[in-house]
């Protein structure tokens, strides 16, 4: 299977997605597992142009995910925009929404909504 081309919004996440996993040396063991995860995202979506693979640990990977777009939300992405980096600010945004939206997803998959109508 070839590669998807990739966007430079999602090449930038993905060097991001791995920036991050890879700053975690002496963690605690689960902020670790959430890193390999955060790795592991990288390479699939490097390989597919999908974030996460099926077969992922859904609580811990959303929860992995949902801590990469905090931080990239309140630690980067206001330096970006102090300093009118416009094209930081895009990827950055990109990644955030991505990781969200990918969150949302693997929550879904852990307890599905209930259909329009039905009690929740």
């Amino acid at each position: 299977m070839t590669a998807p081309a990739l966007s430079a919004e999602q090449t930038a996440c993905i060097a991001m997605l791995r920036f991050v996993a890879s700053k975690t040396a002496g963690a605690a063991p689960d902020t670790q597992q959430m890193a390999i995860l955060l790795d592991a995202a990288a390479d699939h979506f490097e390989r597919t142009g999908r974030l996460v693979p099926p077969s992922a640990a859904p609580e811990l990977t959303a929860r992995a995910l949902a801590g990469f777009a905090a931080f990239l939300q309140k630690q980067i992405l206001p330096e970006a925009v102090a300093h009118a980096n416009t094209t930081a600010e895009r990827q950055l945004r990109f990644a955030i929404d991505l990781a969200m939206e990918t969150v949302h997803q693997l929550l879904t998959q852990i307890a599905p909504l209930p259909e329009a109508g039905q009690p929740s």
